[in-house]
């Protein structure tokens, strides 16, 4: 028999254990209101007898409760629940003493890897984390259910940012910048005012950014297109400035010259002064902030041709890079990227092509891009189109009282993701087991959503007055509740999922790209998506259905589940789970046919949804990487590509990495040989699994390659 521990782990049943419990209860009761030895031995047979695999810790210690009780022994029932109870206590003590204590040594590898913005080493972070560390440990001691911290232990769901659980803190949002530009702002109880140029307008903005990143701990977005109308202020003011200076001494076309020289270096300034700030500020939390700029051209804007400048400059500056202390121009990780494929630049003989053969380049050195196509976004949302939150997480349409769409100005409430490949372990084949136990767990998920919606009920503006009073989010009166931002759709909160490709493999016995599989991904899907839209209609809350990536869960999900079931073909065996409704890497399958395959899971996952496809160094082959994008535009709302080459991360080198006399990759530029820091790839047929490392005695056999 095996025991489940409340910390999840499953243990070897022990009779000893239960016997000495008891005996310590005995010894502190008078003579008649102890149990023998023979009674402590059939007590403990009556556990034994119950002829079961596994059973829970408590349910072991109910059972002795109740055995002491009818026996008559009720002070030693109550001297075993004292002393029940206090061993619960020692349990529940302290249990961030070692957490702690390895995150300042550097060895809490979980903690420090978690958050790739969070440089762990760093004293200021430390901080963050030590206190984010306090914060799980009373989260689930104390602030969640008890058999939603045990749900969380045993993989059967993950209770996302339980370090800021603590403090009414949500997600992530959309940053009314546009608001906060226009009609000013407050920070550090200073007033910003509306900016009067270009270059002011981005610092503040840049401003805004790292105020909203230091009192959330999801990322933000920003929409550029609200830097358009202060670009060309800025070509106002100078044109009036040289009207003035040279009067009727110049002509008109000398005059724009004169301007737009001005201009494009007040351009030049105002997003480098953006590129910088994100890269070198760092927020309360500790990290650099987790932004995203939405490149949009609507062609509705009557700032078309300013925002047109601004996005060129962006992609411009992005592919130059931004020098690291080696002062080698390398990769930023932020801001993000997110460049709108339309009509008027599909690469369809529109107006604004260039820009996105610019955006490709991009992509093809830098990776940024990811790429949103306004064509298939219309069709899922109502007509409309707006950036995904920093998490990658999409609001719900949502309209005001005079009917009109608003997206910017709103955020999520938290998530909870669900472990779909263990409930195809535990069903193993059998649907009808299957769809009873999702049922089981989709109603845990939901009362855990619901937790985190709670959490943040009766939270007062003054907690983040740049979020709830000063524009970011609303504009809010101080000591002004915030609940009806979290009611009436208006905010949005998520069910994310793990793995439909090994919940599929093992329901079905093939992938879901299979028609067998696809059959079944899509009803389950579609089960998840009912969820939401019921749960939903029952609150008056914007359940949505997050597909997006979530790397360290797919690993954690995997690792639980291969210590609970073992190792299983094609599932645990590979050491992480499939992120939500993606095709496995080891599948072979272009870039189209991915795209287009994953497309219609896209659609079901209203909350949150994007696409990859790994590519070889396209640096001289653009064409190819244009025909993808005009692809996307037709086929897929949201994709990026994850284009691999050569690279040492510590000078920036970005030639082919060599194998020396050691056989060690080194870098030929700075002689780095740490495998940690360098990026390598050989492709010679296409795989496109996991790298590993093959020890060998010949150069040509210890690389790093991807097949052998």
């Amino acid at each position: 028999m095996k025991v489940t521990k409340r910390d999840g782990r499953v243990v070897d049943y022990d009779r000893n254990k239960i016997i000495i419990a008891i005996q310590k209860a005995n010894a502190e009761v008078e003579k008649n209101d102890q149990v023998t030895d023979e009674k402590i031995d059939s007590i403990v047979a009556g556990i034994e007898n119950k002829h079961t695999d596994n059973l829970m810790v408590e349910d072991i210690q109910d059972m002795i409760e109740q055995k002491l009780m009818s026996e008559g022994k009720f002070e030693l029932a109550k001297k075993y629940i004292i002393y029940r109870y206090t061993r619960e206590m020692v349990r529940r003590a302290n249990t961030t003493d070692d957490s702690i204590m390895s995150l300042i040594k550097n060895s809490n590898k979980d903690v420090m890897e978690e958050n790739s913005n969070k440089n762990a080493y760093i004293a200021s972070t430390q901080r963050d984390l030590i206190a984010g560390e306090v914060s799980k440990d009373l989260t689930k001691r104390v602030l969640l259910p008890e058999k939603i911290v045990r749900a969380h232990e045993e993989g059967i769901l993950h209770f996302h940012d339980m370090d800021y659980y603590l403090q009414s803190i949500f997600n992530c949002c959309l940053i009314n910048i546009g608001d906060m530009l226009e009609n000013g702002t407050v920070m550090n109880s200073k007033l910003i005012e509306s900016p009067k140029s270009f270059q002011v307008a981005c610092t503040v903005m840049t401003q805004i950014i790292s105020a909203v990143a230091s009192s959330q701990y999801g990322g933000q977005s920003v929409d550029v297109r609200h830097l358009g109308k202060y670009l060309r202020k800025s070509h106002d003011k100078y044109a009036a400035h040289y009207k003035e200076k040279y009067g009727d001494t110049i002509s008109e076309e000398q005059l724009e010259e004169l301007v737009n020289d001005r201009l494009h270096d007040e351009l030049k300034s105002g997003v480098q002064t953006i590129q910088y700030q994100i890269n070198t500020l760092m927020t309360t939390n500790g990290q650099s902030p987790f932004v995203t700029l939405f490149l949009n051209l609507d062609k509705d804007d009557p700032y078309i041709k300013e925002n047109a400048m601004i996005i060129e400059e962006i992609l411009n500056q992005r592919i130059e890079g931004i020098k690291n202390e080696k002062g080698v121009y390398v990769t930023p990780a932020f801001p993000k990227l997110i460049y709108v494929l339309d009509e008027h630049n599909c690469l369809k003989g529109g107006e604004y092509d260039y820009l996105t053969r610019l955006a490709v380049r991009c992509s093809a050195k830098r990776m940024y891009p990811d790429y949103i196509s306004a064509k298939k976004m219309r069709e899922n949302y109502e007509g409309n189109v707006f950036s995904c939150m920093g998490c990658r997480s999409f609001l719900t349409p949502w309209k005001d009282e005079n009917g009109e769409y608003k997206f910017e100005g709103r955020f999520n409430q938290g998530v909870v993701s669900i472990n779909l490949p263990q409930i195809a372990i535990i069903a193993d084949g059998d649907e009808e087991e299957f769809w009873t136990l999702l049922e089981e767990r989709l109603a845990l998920c939901f009362e855990a959503l619901m937790c985190r919606h709670r959490s943040l009920e009766g939270t007062l503006s003054n907690v983040s007055p740049i979020h709830w009073q000063y524009g970011a989010i609303a504009r809010l009166q101080k000591d002004e509740p915030i609940d009806k931002l979290l009611h009436n759709g208006y905010s949005t909160i998520s069910l994310g999922y793990i793995g439909l490709y090994e919940t599929t493999k093992l329901m079905t016995g093939v992938s879901h790209t299979d028609p067998k599989g696809t059959n079944f991904a899509l009803r389950l899907m579609k089960r998840l998506r009912l969820a939401c839209d019921t749960w939903k209609l029952e609150t008056g809350m914007g359940f949505g259905l997050y597909g997006t990536p979530a790397e360290s869960l797919c690993y954690r999900f995997a690792e639980i589940d291969k210590k609970k079931f073992g190792v299983i073909k094609d599932v645990t065996d590979k050491g992480y789970y499939t992120n939500s409704y993606h095709v496995d890497v080891r599948e072979k399958i272009d870039a189209f046919s991915k795209f287009k395959f994953e497309s219609q899971f896209q659609k079901i996952s209203s909350g949150g949804a994007i696409s990859y496809v790994e590519i070889p160094n396209m640096r001289h082959n653009m064409e190819a990487l244009e025909d993808v994008v005009r692809f996307i535009y037709e086929n897929i709302q949201y994709a990026e590509f994850n284009t691999k080459s050569d690279y040492c991360h510590i000078c920036g080198y970005d030639g082919e990495i060599v194998i020396n006399d050691d056989l060690e990759w080194e870098c030929p530029q700075c002689h780095n040989k740490d495998k940690n820091k360098m990026n390598v790839t050989r492709r010679t047929c296409g795989y496109l699994g996991e790298n590993f490392w093959n020890v060998g005695k010949t150069k040509e056999i210890n690389a790093r390659v991807l097949h052998l």
